[in-house]
C-alpha cells in the first residue's frame, strides 16, 4: 500500500514537473484575447491580417454542435467571422465574412444528398509581390445519412482585403478520400516552388489518424498537387501526438534561425483515443515543436513532449497564429477547448534549448 501510494505521488509529481517546465519556456498571458458572445458558444482557429498590423482577422465560430468535443463523432456547423482588436488588445467578433462567388463555387462542389456544414479553419497569406490577400479554409461536405465518408476540400479566396474576397475553386479537392485542411505556408525553395503542409487523414488497422502531408505549390492561387505523407502518428512512438497531427505556424528565420532550408514550427498533436464502453474518448490536444526541411518537403524532427498546454485546457490547446514582435520575441495565439483564444509570449532563445543539437 505504501509503495502504491508513493508511485501515485511520483506520477503526479512528474506531471506537475513537466507542466512547470513548459511554463518556464513560455509566458501564458492572463487575459483571454477572444471570447464567445451571445451568438456563439464556441470559437476557434484565429488568423490575423499582416496588412492591418495584425489588428484584424478572421475566426471560426460554431453555430451548432451535435455531440461532445471530448467524444469521437461530434459534428460542428460553422461560419467565418471578422474580428477587430481594440486598444486593450482584446478582439471583438464582428460580422460574418462575406466572400463573393461563394454560392457559385459551393454549388459546383455539393452534389445531391450531400450537406455543406460551413467554412472552417481560416488562414491568411499575403502575396508580397502583388499585395493581394489569399485566404485558405476548410470546406467540409457530409453525406446526409452518413453512409459515405465526409469530403474535405482546401478552399481558397483572394482579394485586396477582407472586404473584397472572391472565392475560387479549392486549391486541393478531395476526389479520392484525401482530406485537406489546416494549411501551413512554406517559403519558396531553390527549385522555385513550395512544399506547403496540410492536415489529412489515414486509417491503419481500423484506427483513424490525422496525418501531415505536403502539397506541391507553383501558384498559391490555383490548383495544388498532392505530395507525400511527411508525418504519421502511427509510425512514431510519441505519446502526446500518437493519435492526430496537424501543422501549425512556421517561425520566420528572423525569429529563430537554424540554418538555410530549415524552419522551426509549431505542431498540434492529440494523444491516442481510448475506447470507453460504446464511445471513443478523444485524447488531449497540445502544441509541440517540429523542424521542417522546406527545400525537400520533409519533417526532420518532432518534439518528444508538448511545448504548450494551457492551464485551463481540459481537452484542447491548438495553435493557429504566430506574430513576431521583436528580436527573438513573438506572440502565439491558440484556442482552448474551442471556448476562447489565449495569447502566449515566446522567446527564441528558450525554444532553442528544446531543439536537437
Amino acid at each position: 500500500m505504501i509503495i502504491r501510494g508513493c508511485l501515485v505521488v511520483q506520477i503526479y509529481s512528474n506531471l506537475f514537473s513537466d507542466f512547470f517546465n513548459m511554463k518556464k519556456l513560455y509566458t501564458q498571458q492572463k487575459n483571454k484575447v477572444i471570447e464567445t458572445d451571445k451568438r456563439f458558444k464556441y470559437v476557434m482557429a484565429v488568423t490575423l491580417n499582416p496588412k492591418a498590423s495584425y489588428k484584424e482577422g478572421i475566426i471560426r465560430c460554431i453555430t451548432n454542435r451535435q455531440g461532445d468535443v471530448k467524444i469521437k463523432g461530434y459534428e460542428d456547423r460553422s461560419e467565418l467571422h471578422k474580428i477587430t482588436e481594440d486598444l486593450s488588445g482584446y478582439f471583438k467578433i464582428g460580422d460574418r465574412l462575406n466572400i463573393k462567388n461563394e454560392k457559385e463555387i459551393l454549388d459546383k462542389l455539393i452534389e445531391k444528398n450531400w450537406d455543406f456544414i460551413g467554412l472552417e479553419d481560416p488562414d491568411i497569406w499575403i502575396d508580397k509581390e502583388t499585395g493581394l490577400m489569399h485566404v485558405y479554409f476548410t470546406i467540409p461536405i457530409t453525406y446526409i445519412d452518413k453512409t459515405k465518408k465526409t469530403k474535405i476540400h482546401l478552399g481558397h479566396a483572394v482579394g485586396k482585403d477582407l472586404n473584397s474576397l472572391e472565392m475560387t475553386m479549392p486549391v486541393l479537392i478531395d476526389t479520392s478520400g484525401i482530406w485537406s485542411k489546416e494549411v501551413s505556408i512554406a517559403p519558396i525553395n531553390k527549385k522555385g516552388f513550395r512544399y506547403n503542409l496540410f492536415e489529412s487523414k489515414d486509417r491503419k488497422e481500423g484506427i483513424s489518424y490525422s496525418i501531415i502531408r505536403v502539397a506541391i505549390v507553383k501558384d498559391m492561387g490555383s490548383s495544388w498537387e498532392y505530395g507525400n505523407t511527411v508525418f504519421h502518428p502511427a509510425e512514431h512512438n510519441i505519446s502526446w501526438i500518437g493519435g492526430h497531427a496537424s501543422p501549425g505556424p512556421l517561425f520566420p528565420r528572423t525569429f529563430l534561425d537554424i540554418g538555410e532550408g530549415k524552419l522551426v514550427g509549431l505542431i498540434n498533436g492529440r494523444e491516442t483515443s481510448k475506447k470507453i464502453g460504446d464511445s471513443v474518448k478523444l485524447g488531449m490536444f497540445s502544441v509541440g515543436l517540429f523542424i521542417y526541411d522546406y527545400e525537400n518537403g520533409k519533417i526532420d524532427w518532432v518534439s518528444s513532449k508538448p511545448f504548450i498546454q494551457d492551464s485551463e485546457a481540459e481537452a484542447i490547446t491548438f495553435a493557429s497564429q504566430f506574430i513576431e514582435t521583436g528580436k527573438g520575441k513573438g506572440i502565439l495565439y491558440a484556442h482552448v477547448d474551442d471556448s476562447f483564444v489565449r495569447a502566449y509570449t515566446l522567446e527564441a532563445e528558450k525554444i532553442k534549448t528544446l531543439l536537437p543539437k
